[in-house]
């Protein structure tokens, strides 16, 4: 159930990287926003790859359920709820509030895993 993989721990680890500079260095209205939360669930899935031992359609799947969930959590207003908003660190990584364009953007990136991970869809025998 539980391994190692090098190769989606670099992709992770290059993804992650490239995020972290989206929220440390940029402030817009595209790059931030939409291209942050579509790189995020493909960052999910390469990390989820990293460790379990899955079909990558599975894996895909619950990257974008752990994704809805974040954005549900968002709109029912949890990090409130719990007492966590003044944390700054956790709000940045859970989010603060709901938009349905980052629903959007999470199932966007999907397809991309699904567009440019041949497994995933079963065509390569690897």
């Amino acid at each position: 159930m539980f391994t190692f993989k090098l190769k989606p721990f670099f992709t992770f680890l290059t993804l992650f990287l490239v995020e972290v500079g989206i929220a440390l260095w940029i402030d817009d209205a595209i790059i931030r926003p939409f291209f942050g939360d579509f790189l995020a669930v493909i960052t999910m899935f390469s990390l989820l790859k990293t460790f379990l031992l899955m079909s990558d359609l599975n894996l895909a799947f619950g990257s974008l359920g752990i994704a809805y969930l974040l954005e549900f959590l968002q709109y029912c207003n949890f990090l409130r709820l719990v007492g966590l908003e003044k944390y700054k660190y956790i709000a940045i990584v859970l989010g603060s509030s709901f938009d349905w364009r980052d629903v959007f953007a999470y199932t966007l990136g999907i397809f991309a895993v699904f567009l440019f991970d041949k497994k995933t869809l079963g065509l390569s025998k690897d």
